[in-house]
């Protein structure tokens, strides 16, 4: 077919490792990890030591400074085992790069080093439960008092959130000035007044955690607002959110690739009326479609990874990305399970798992009506 022309001999041996890795360490236990909520925290020591943990990060904090190309390796390869409950894209991808971009040279150097070797794990407080993608409807409020912000509030939907160590919280340090208002705050959760709800019973992905975090006069310095000044938190999130959408489709585009991976050997093996699935013609075209598809995205995709490279990826562009292979990937499983026959529905099936699994890639992000509406209003 089309190859991959991004991934040189180099990456393609990390991605090997990480494979290998995933393959000894995680699959293994993930069942468990499902039942527990959560995965274990010796992963993701074993993960920094080998350098699958924010591999982009520069060397003076402890990471090998290498480029994007290798998260997504990783990315890739937890979504293409099924994998869902490690955090690791949004910890590596997400929470460390505005740490590395907004924050003070005290904060990088305090934190950064703690991310890449696994001692920390981070997650990102942007959802509330009454305000869901509007990030100009945040409600949680950071008010200075001296040399520190008093915070309270609630966020919902945080992955990552019962094992978090160090949290990005959005909040408002000026209400009356809408997102103007807004700021990023490092907010470490063994402080007072800090508190993680329950570990949510979800859908899908079961051995993510994701939680609900209420924060209740939570004293938080301000030497850890991130960037330099006050209400910048808005213009941070616009900036990065990009990067976490291409992400949502690197993991969207390998996640169908399995599954129609996993779904090719199933019919070539099962057996219906005395003949392999896959000589009925409506499997072949079913087959051959989703085929076509996935090629598709998965160019348009490598396409996005190189604009970020190139540091060329716009906000309507990611957000096209977003919503089309998210919408593919549900699609995709939903037909994979169908030419599972019964068996697609039962849970020790990936593809059943998958199936569950990938409903949420339209959700969170920012939903997919909202990424209609970023391109609308880009005409």
């Amino acid at each position: 077919m089309i190859p991959r022309t991004l991934f040189d001999a180099d990456l393609e041996g990390f991605r090997d490792s990480v494979r290998k890795f995933l393959e000894q360490e995680a699959a293994p236990y993930h069942d468990q990890w499902e039942k527990d909520g959560q995965v274990s925290r010796e992963l993701w020591l074993k993960a920094g030591e080998l350098g699958f943990l924010c591999p982009t990060m520069p060397e003076e904090y402890g990471g090998v400074g290498a480029d994007f190309r290798y998260s997504a390796v990783v990315m890739e390869e937890v979504s293409r085992a099924g994998l869902s409950g490690i955090g690791w894209g949004l910890h590596s991808d997400i929470v460390a790069p505005y740490i590395l971009n907004y924050g003070s040279d005290e904060q990088k150097q305090h934190y950064l080093p703690k991310l890449v070797s696994g001692e920390m794990i981070t997650a990102i407080a942007m959802t509330e439960p009454g305000a869901g993608s509007d990030l100009q409807g945040v409600k949680t409020t950071a008010v200075k008092n001296g040399d520190h912000y008093v915070l309270n509030g609630s966020k919902t939907f945080i992955t990552n959130g019962q094992l978090a160590d160090l949290v990005i919280v959005v909040a408002k340090t000026d209400p009356k000035e809408g997102a103007k208002g807004t700021s990023l705050l490092l907010v470490e959760t063994a402080w007072e007044g800090f508190e993680k709800g329950q570990n949510l019973n979800k859908v899908g992905m079961k051995a993510q955690d994701t939680s609900e975090l209420f924060f209740q006069d939570v004293k938080v310095p301000v030497t850890h607002l991130l960037g330099s000044m006050e209400g910048q938190g808005f213009f941070q999130l616009m900036q990065e959110l990009p990067a976490e959408r291409l992400q949502v489709a690197l993991s969207a585009v390998a996640a169908a690739e399995a599954a129609w991976q996993w779904t090719l050997d199933y019919v070539k093996e099962r057996k219906a009326f005395g003949k392999p699935v896959i000589k009925f013609q409506n499997t072949r075209f079913k087959m051959a479609e989703m085929k076509a598809e996935i090629t598709a995205a998965r160019v348009f995709t490598d396409r996005c990874l190189e604009l970020h490279l190139d540091k060329k990826l716009d906000i309507p562009t990611a957000a096209m990305l977003k919503q089309l292979t998210t919408d593919l990937q549900c699609k995709v499983m939903d037909e994979c399970v169908q030419l599972h026959g019964g068996y697609g529905y039962m849970w020790e099936y990936p593809i059943a798992r998958a199936w569950a699994d990938s409903r949420v890639q339209r959700i969170y992000a920012g939903t997919n009506e909202i990424m209609k509406e970023i391109v609308a209003r880009s005409f």
